[in-house]
């Protein structure tokens, strides 16, 4: 039977966690990365007051009209507003879909700057400045707290993943010391005579993430569905107080597939016409720009061909431009023939 593990990861972030405690979280999270590639975390320590805040933020600025949105756009670029069918994430695995860019939600998107690493020579194209909307003066603020506590939860994560992995400590300190950071805020609910109702919808298309891992905090709306190892989608929530945690691209090629980057996608609900509403925050730990993505010590395997490697950025890079250009990422093949058979 299909099930996301919920696991309680106290023992990383309490300093008096032990040994035996951290080893029981460790295995844990093995098995669900292993088997399903989807987690629901509890004990992740984040206040409830940081979480309220960011939906406030998300409805602030989503209230506003399409055009005003539209002043925060940035074509071609992994930052600011996206509007409604802009976007094929399905394209990021060289899936088209039957009316591409066919995607119907619209996202914020902001993430790691440059100047954050004055005392490194970054790629723009990897770490733009972040653009913010002055028409909701409440946003920034609340969306910056839960960029940091969501940073902050990846790498208590990433510790917990290097122990279940049974590579040395800090192994991967320095793949992610200047990481490419990204938190997508989307949002399913348009206003009347936004955009108009017609044909297949696709609330955000059949897809991989790209990085390390991906903290997922979402309304307990319907929408959300996993791909099975049998091609079978399933309806996933989260459960009260937890976020969804799932692998991205980048974990699956370091080990080879042990763990696996989960196809998901969001099917949201069509009622009278109009999509239920429903609310997402993404937060995207990717690693550094520069950092090599080879198979680790350990997941090599005679009968399992190890990915090619590529930096992170080129991985980053090719996924997108499928997902806003359309046009298809070399070495998706594994992912999309999933996609392809699903039911």
């Amino acid at each position: 039977m299909f099930t996301v593990p919920t696991i309680d990861i106290s023992a990383y972030r309490d300093p008096h966690g032990t040994p035996a405690e951290r080893s029981r979280v460790a295995r844990a999270l093995d098995d669900a990365c292993s088997g399903v590639g989807f987690v629901q975390i509890v004990g992740h320590g984040i206040a409830p007051a940081v979480i309220d805040a960011l939906t406030a933020a998300l409805d602030e600025f989503y209230a506003l009209p399409l055009e005003e949105k539209k002043r925060y756009a940035r074509p071609g670029q992994n930052r600011g507003y996206s509007p409604p069918k802009s976007e094929s994430l399905s394209m990021s695995l060289g899936v088209a879909a039957a009316n591409q860019m066919n995607d119907f939600y619209e996202a914020f998107t902001v993430g790691s700057e440059g100047a954050w690493f004055p005392d490194l020579d970054l790629p723009e194209s990897s770490y733009p400045t972040n653009t913010w909307p002055d028409a909701a003066p409440g946003f920034r603020g609340a969306v910056e707290d839960w960029f940091g506590a969501a940073r902050d939860l990846s790498r208590v994560l990433l510790t917990a993943f290097t122990d279940a992995l049974g590579v040395p400590a800090g192994y991967f300190d320095s793949m992610t010391d200047h990481s490419i950071d990204a938190l997508k805020l989307n949002n399913y609910t348009l206003p009347e005579g936004e955009i108009e109702l017609a044909g297949d919808l696709t609330g955000m298309g059949a897809h991989t993430d790209f990085g390390i891992l991906t903290v997922l905090w979402a309304d307990q709306v319907p929408g959300l569905q996993v791909l099975d190892h049998e091609g079978r989608w399933h309806d996933v929530a989260p459960a009260d107080g937890a976020l969804l945690v799932n692998l991205g691209d980048a974990m699956a090629r370091w080990t080879n597939d042990r763990w696996r980057s989960t196809v998901h996608r969001v099917d949201p609900p069509v009622v009278d016409g109009r999509i239920l509403r429903r609310r997402s925050a993404a937060f995207f730990f990717d690693g550094n720009a520069d950092a090599l993505i080879e198979t680790l010590p350990g997941c090599a395997r005679t009968d399992h061909p190890g990915y090619p490697p590529i930096t992170v950025a080129e991985n980053i890079n090719a996924k997108l431009a499928g997902m806003k250009n359309g046009v298809a990422p070399a070495g998706a093949d594994r992912e999309a023939q999933r996609v392809m058979a699903a039911g």
